[in-house]
C-alpha cells in the first residue's frame, strides 16, 4: 500500500502578494545570524528549499504559509516578485512544524554538489552559507571513502564531518557495522566514532600496517576497546537473532493470560488466593505495548 504524500507534487511560482503570514517575525530580523546566512544563500545561489503553503482559497486565491516565514521576507527585502511553493495537503502548521525534517548531512553534501555542478563557484556558495571554502570542500567530499550501504543508512541523519572522517580509515565491512551500530544506539557523535575506530581490529582498518593513534588513548587500552567491542557484538547479534521469537512468544503469552483472567471462576481464585499475581496479570492484559508488558517483569 503507497501511502499519500503529504504535499502536492506540482511546484508553484507564485507572486508573493498572494501569500500570507501566518506569524509574525522579530523586529530585529535582519540583524540575525539565520536571516543573514539565508539572505546571501538566496541571493548567490537562488531558493533551494520551496515555501511550504496551504491550498489556495477557491475566492481569494491567497494562500497562508506553513513554513518559509523568513525565506518570504527575504525575497521581499531582496525585491523578488514571485517565489517557489509547494502545497501540503494538511493545513495544520503546527502538524507540519512536527514532521519537517531538518536538512540532514548527507543531503546537504549533494545540494552542494548539485549547486557546484550547475556552475556556483565554490566562493560564491562559502558566501551563501557564510562558511570558509575550506567546509564546502570538506562537504563536497564528504563521502569520498564511504561505501554505499552506509551511505543509506545515514541519509536522514545529522552529523559532524568528523564522523566519516572516521570512518573513512575502514574497510566497507567495518563501516557498514560501525553505521548499523550508531543507528541502533541513535548515537552519530563524533565521540562515539572515533571510540569505534579505536576498537576496530587493524586487519579492518584501510591501512592495516599503520597503527592507529587517537588521542588520549595507549595502544594497550584501544586492544582492550578491541576486545570489549567484539564481546558487545557477540552478545548483540545473539539478542537479534532471537528478537522476533522472544517478540512472538510475549504476544502469544500476553494472549493467554488475557483469555485467562477474562475466565470468571479463574479469576475469582486468582483474587481470593493469589491478589499478587492477579495484579500483575491485569497490569500484563492492560498493557498497550510489548515495552510495557516487558516492564512488568
Amino acid at each position: 500500500m503507497k501511502l499519500p504524500s503529504a504535499f502536492e507534487e506540482k511546484v508553484l511560482d507564485l507572486p508573493l502578494e498572494r501569500l500570507l503570514p501566518t506569524r509574525s517575525l522579530p523586529k530585529d530580523l535582519a540583524r540575525l545570524r539565520k536571516y543573514i546566512q539565508i539572505k546571501a544563500s538566496m541571493k548567490e545561489v537562488g531558493l533551494i528549499e520551496p515555501l511550504s503553503i496551504t491550498p489556495g482559497d477557491a475566492k481569494t486565491r491567497m494562500h497562508m504559509i506553513l513554513d518559509g516565514h523568513v525565506r518570504l521576507r527575504i525575497a521581499h527585502d531582496l525585491g523578488w516578485e514571485r517565489i517557489a511553493c509547494i502545497v501540503a495537503r494538511d493545513d495544520e502548521g503546527f502538524t507540519y512544524n512536527r514532521r519537517v525534517n531538518r536538512l540532514a548531512t548527507i543531503q546537504e553534501h549533494f545540494m552542494i554538489l548539485r549547486a557546484l555542478e550547475r556552475g556556483v563557484k565554490e566562493g560564491n556558495l562559502a558566501r551563501a552559507l557564510d562558511v570558509n571554502i575550506g567546509t564546502i570542500r570538506q562537504k563536497r567530499d564528504l563521502l569520498d571513502g564511504i561505501c554505499p550501504e552506509v551511505v543509506e543508512l545515514l541519509k536522514d541523519q545529522q552529523f559532524s564531518m568528523k564522523l566519516t572522517h572516521q570512518l573513512k580509515k575502514m574497510k566497507p565491512a567495518r563501516q557498514i557495522e560501525c553505521a548499523e551500530l550508531m543507528c541502533s544506539l541513535r548515537n552519530f557523535s563524533r565521540s562515539y566514532a572515533q571510540a569505534l575506530l579505536a576498537a576496530t581490529p587493524q586487519a579492518q582498518l584501510v591501512e592495516p600496517e599503520r597503527p592507529k593513534k587517537i588521542g588520549g588513548l595507549s595502544a594497550e587500552q584501544m586492544a582492550r576497546m578491541e576486545q570489549e567491542m567484539s564481546l558487545v557484538q557477540s552478545r548483540f547479534r545473539a539478542i537479534e537473532s532471537s528478537y522476533n521469537t522472544d517478540v512472538l512468544s510475549l504476544v502469544v503469552a500476553r494472549g493467554y493470560v488475557a483469555k485467562l483472567m477474562g475466565n470468571k471462576a479463574v479469576g475469582s481464585y486468582l483474587r481470593r488466593h493469589h491478589a499478587d499475581l492477579t495484579e500483575e496479570f491485569q497490569t500484563i492484559v492492560a498493557s498497550t505495548s510489548l515495552d510495557e508488558g516487558m516492564a512488568v517483569g
